[in-house]
């Protein structure tokens, strides 16, 4: 299977994997940007992709960043469709305390490439019953 990356910025890095079976395909800022604690700001990437077939592409955080400073993916994980060709952007928010500064070629966050399943909307009268039934936050005890 292969992912087509293109480089719309010369100082754009292809993303790849740190270590062999990792899930995760690093993703690099193309810019420098200061995130004050509370804020939230679009990092650029400087690439597009073009994912296979019944694919989608998962933007997830670093937990690096996250332990250390706070920082971390806002819509997490952020969802690329496969028919998307725009730049790859990603959400940081700084849930830190402290102002975080976003370097060149700095790794923000993690791709990974997900199966996507195709359904067949059905509409129905009732549902049928579960063993969980409707029990939701917390209905298990913890």
């Amino acid at each position: 299977m292969k992912l087509l990356v293109e480089k719309i910025n010369e100082n754009a890095i292809i993303p790849f994997c740190a270590h062999k079976g990792d899930a995760g395909l690093d993703l690099f800022s193309i810019e420098e940007v200061v995130i004050n604690p509370g804020e939230r700001k679009l990092i650029h990437t400087g690439i597009k992709i073009g994912l296979p077939e019944n694919t989608e592409a998962q933007i997830r955080p670093r937990s690096g960043l996250a332990l250390k400073h706070g920082i971390t993916v806002l819509n997490t994980p952020g969802t690329i469709d496969e028919g998307y060709r725009g730049e790859i952007g990603v959400i940081l928010i700084n849930l830190g305390d402290k102002s975080f500064n976003v370097e060149k070629n700095m790794k923000i966050a993690q791709m990974v490439i997900k199966p996507v399943l195709s359904v067949k909307i059905e509409e129905v009268k009732e549902l049928d019953e579960s063993e969980r039934g409707e029990g939701g936050f917390g209905s298990t005890g913890f």
